[in-house]
């Protein structure tokens, strides 16, 4: 059976694009179309649909107001689609903030340079948002105590299409094929570490989809007195990242800036890495500083690549690194954390549970590199016990 995927826009044109963009995958079938936000909250009631694609921008309720509404009367993944403006990338942030899981640039030739791949890259994210898994909203009780207290492993499951009269209480996914795994894995799944005694000298985290809510929660939790540098990179547009870094530092007690070349790394500051540029750390004049470039190689799939700057990091802090790897679909970060743990690094993971899509944690996980999975609620809380 086909996911259903309701379209939301104002524009009759735009509609009919996405429409005919979507229904060139079997798997996909567009049961409705609503040109305002009060409409797309009604036909979702109607519909249920696997997935809805939203706009920002339009009359009646715009976006980000039905986003909100949604997610309190009828939860379903929505994509959002958005301008590359720095006002187009506070919107986007705030419907994200409301409950959109992932979002695209309004204009096709922004998503990739050829109109086919991004076609592609529309199918291949509408279909994996509508395979999700329910979340229980009950927590685990927690296990034997030990260095770190454990709840039972989870088997990863295999994706579903619910019913259709089935309720949509939450819309979580799994995303093995896009790790390039298709094995069941039993991931130790914590919620409290105990100190180890390691020594570290910086944090470095990694996420793709779902990553500017689940990086907000983490880094929140952190407090202003926080002693290491800290490295991020979230899959997102050159227009974005800065606007996310204001918010991040805005709503944290740590410093959080978009990083800049020839920043000198301080403790208690968060570098995030800009979008659709690589950032790496280089120590050849004594002091570690932050080196921005420009990457049109073919081999590296991400800019910014969570890869990248986790190789240069582990030349540079070598074990006394903790990486962890959040939400996002494939699998960047793996090779990184694989560089970083052969020189004994702790590497943690997202669990799948409060994952948006379990892609870029389940390839940590699967090929044994991540030690424990954590709920995003408890990831921070166990940063500020182990460092």
């Amino acid at each position: 059976m086909a996911f259903k995927v309701l379209v939301v826009d104002d524009s009759s044109f735009y509609r009919r694009r996405v429409k005919d963009i979507l229904n060139e995958d079997r798997s996909l079938d567009v049961v409705g179309e609503a040109k305002n936000g009060r409409e797309a909250i009604e036909l979702i009631k109607k519909l249920r649909p696997d997935v809805v694609t939203m706009d920002v921008e339009m009359p009646v309720m715009d976006g980000i107001s039905a986003v909100r509404r949604i997610m309190d009367e009828c939860p379903v993944p929505v994509i959002m689609f958005s301008s590359l403006t720095h006002q187009g990338a506070k919107a986007t942030l705030d419907a994200l903030d409301a409950g959109a899981v992932d979002f695209l640039p309004k204009r096709f030739e922004e998503i990739a340079k050829d109109r086919s791949d991004a076609a592609t890259i529309l199918r291949t994210k509408v279909r994996l948002l509508a395979r999700r898994t329910p979340l229980s909203t009950q927590r685990r009780p927690l296990t034997t105590p030990s260095s770190i207290t454990s709840r039972r492993p989870v088997p990863s499951t295999p994706s579903r299409t619910l019913p259709n009269n089935a309720p949509k209480a939450s819309f979580l996914r799994s995303s093995s094929l896009l790790a390039g795994r298709n094995e069941q894995v039993e991931p130790q799944i914590v919620s409290q570490v105990r100190r180890s005694g390691k020594r570290y000298r910086c944090l470095a985290i990694g996420a793709s989809t779902g990553g500017p809510v689940a990086l907000q929660k983490v880094l929140s939790v952190l407090p202003e007195s926080f002693a290491y540098p800290i490295f991020l990179v979230q899959h997102m547009p050159g227009t974005f990242t800065k606007a996310f870094a204001e918010r991040l530092n805005q709503h944290c007690q740590i410093r959080v800036k978009e990083a800049e070349h020839g920043d000198v790394v301080q403790n208690g500051w968060a570098y995030l890495a800009p979008g659709g540029k690589q950032m790496t750390v280089d120590k050849s004049s004594g002091q570690p500083k932050i080196v921005i470039t420009e990457s049109d190689a073919s081999d590296i799939g991400y800019k910014p690549s969570v890869d990248t700057t986790f190789n240069s990091l582990s030349k540079i802090y070598g074990g006394d690194t903790l990486a962890i790897i959040l939400t996002g679909m494939g699998a960047d970060g793996r090779e990184g954390c694989r560089t970083l743990k052969g020189l004994g690094a702790k590497v943690w993971a997202q669990d799948q549970a409060s994952s948006v899509v379990y892609g870029m944690p389940q390839a940590v996980t699967v090929d044994k590199l991540a030690e424990v999975n954590i709920n995003i609620d408890d990831i921070g809380s166990c940063i500020i016990t182990e460092m």
